[in-house]
């Protein structure tokens, strides 16, 4: 039987489905106000993304958001949106947090409504919303996981008690505002954290061949030639490669020449020495991690295998690596997948290894301080860098090669070495090989003033290596068939792209005084 029209039950049942009415509008609005958030990657987009939904359902003349400052202890506002003649609090506002709504609604989790501004300015910032013309502030703390952020805060000029099915939208709205803004600054972090790899990236890449220079791979000697054939023939393929050697030998320059010459040469080269692999650590350091994997995670951090990604990693010192890692390192170079820390999704690497090593695997192997599995995993290509006692032809070149880069550096006029101080450098027995010889030609530069570079005997140690000084009295004529050769090949030319000093690694006015110190004649010989 249908109700007769302006009887009561008819009242009672329109105002019911006005309700209903009302309700689904609020959650169809709420619905698109959370596609929405859920769709922004930027803070700019996402306070003004949803205010237009917001009041569609909620009348209201002032929104903003504030989030909470621990360095200043106070708010800034995230986003003021307002069609108020007069605005008061702008996105360059500060609020502290002591004595103000923002404050109290932070530190008790809790809304607060103030229904008459004109007749209650309960905190600091009331008076400013008073002048503004408001009538009513509503705060709302926005809390993702009992972590308030900062607040949501709606003024109208209406004043009195809210509709409470308003104050029910407003709460989702603002508890879906709280994981939205925290999910887009974990969005941004992660961004920035990506470019500013890809920044340090580009600048490490650049400041390696730069400081690096891979010019430096220069040798005369027959063994230090085979280093570089190997290398070469290595490069282009995706095999692993165990570089030994003693320290100072340059193993990494090696490592990153390989890299150089390789097809993964514009991604990344990443470098991890595993003798300093934090204990407790290792997996988060490898294979990288979630955020709140553990305490103090605060966020998603990369392991260096995630990002050596399609390049190279070079694991300095394998011989250091825990035990522990070593079982992990094995698995990930057997299957070529990750597992970051706190995550159940494995992923899948593409990383060419290099690894490097001063210590005797086989001998760690029979201690039992390295897998033998891993030893003939890595094992795939060795390289042996000889020391620099068993390549004395490569002294001097070497010697003139850290001269022309500091003499740059430091703005010095040596242009080159005496004689007697390559003697001395030829019957010096280098412990620390090719390291220990740039660091001293670079503590002699800093104090020379003059065109000739002396090195004081007493800047190296007594020690000799017997079977080295039978080159000392080959020196000229080592030096002086290399110089020949260059300036055949260019035809004579010293100076650039394809000049003779470009190919023996020296300044165009060093190789020139070599040339007069030798008696040799560059038109003659081309």
């Amino acid at each position: 039987m249908p109700y007769k029209s302006g009887s009561n039950v008819a009242k009672i049942v329109d105002s019911h489905l006005s309700d209903i009415g009302v309700v689904e509008r609020f959650y169809q609005t709420l619905l698109e106000v959370t596609n929405i958030l859920n769709s922004q990657r930027n803070t700019e987009s996402l306070w003004k993304a949803i205010t237009g939904h917001i009041k569609k359902v909620i009348p209201w003349e002032r929104a903003g958001i504030t989030l909470y400052h621990e360095d200043i202890d106070g708010f800034r506002f995230y986003a003021v949106e307002t069609s108020m003649p007069t605005v008061k609090l702008t996105c360059d506002t500060v609020i502290p947090r002591e004595g103000s709504g923002f404050g109290w609604v932070y530190d008790h989790k809790s809304i607060h409504i103030r229904k008459s501004l004109q007749h209650e300015q309960v905190f600091l910032e009331d008076h400013y919303y008073l002048q503004e013309g408001l009538g009513r502030m509503i705060n709302l703390p926005l809390i993702v996981r009992d972590t308030c952020l900062g607040t949501l805060n709606i003024g109208s000029v209406e004043s009195g008690d809210p509709d409470p099915q308003s104050l029910t939208f407003l709460r989702q709205v603002a508890t879906q505002i709280a994981f939205a803004i925290d999910q887009v600054k974990s969005y941004e972090e992660i961004s920035q954290l990506r470019e500013q790899l890809a920044r340090e990236n580009a600048y490490l890449l650049e400041e390696i061949k730069f400081n690096h220079d891979f010019g430096a791979m220069i040798g005369a000697s027959q063994k230090f030639k085979k280093v570089l054939d190997l290398a070469q023939a290595v490069a282009k393929t995706n095999s692993s490669v165990l570089i030994t050697g003693e320290t100072g030998t340059g193993k990494e320059l090696l490592a990153r020449f390989i890299h150089e010459l390789s097809s993964r040469k514009n991604n990344p080269f990443v470098r991890i020495n595993c003798a300093s692999l934090p204990a407790g650590l290792v997996e988060s350091e490898l294979f990288g991690h979630e955020r709140g994997a553990f305490t103090g995670a605060e966020q998603y951090r990369p392991g260096k295998f995630e990002l050596a990604d399609n390049g190279t990693l070079f694991l300095d010192e394998i011989g250091e690596m825990p035990l522990e890692a070593q079982a992990k390192l094995l698995r990930v170079l057997q299957d070529g997948i990750i597992d970051r820390v706190g995550s159940s999704k494995p992923l899948s690497v593409d990383v060419r290894i290099i690894a490097a090593t001063n210590s005797d695997l086989s001998k760690l192997i029979a201690e039992g301080r390295f897998r033998s599995d891993l030893f003939y995993r890595l094992h795939v290509f060795p390289i042996v860098i000889p020391p620099l006692r068993e390549r004395p032809q490569d002294i001097a070149l070497l010697a003139r090669h850290f001269m022309d880069k500091n003499r740059v550096e430091f703005k010095r006029p040596c242009q080159d070495i005496d004689e007697a101080s390559l003697e001395r450098l030829l019957q010096y027995s280098w412990p620390g090989n090719i390291r220990e010889l740039k660091n001293i030609i670079e503590r002699v530069m800093i104090l020379s003033r003059s065109a000739i570079l002396h090195i004081d005997k007493s800047l190296l140690s007594t020690k000799q290596v017997g079977g080295d000084q039978e080159f000392s009295g080959e020196l000229k004529d080592i030096e002086r068939s290399r110089i020949q050769q260059a300036l055949v090949r260019s035809e004579g030319k010293i100076e650039g792209a394809l000049g003779a000093a470009k190919q023996l690694g020296l300044h165009p006015s060093t190789l020139r005084s070599r040339l007069k110190k030798l008696g040799l004649n560059r038109q003659a010989i081309a």
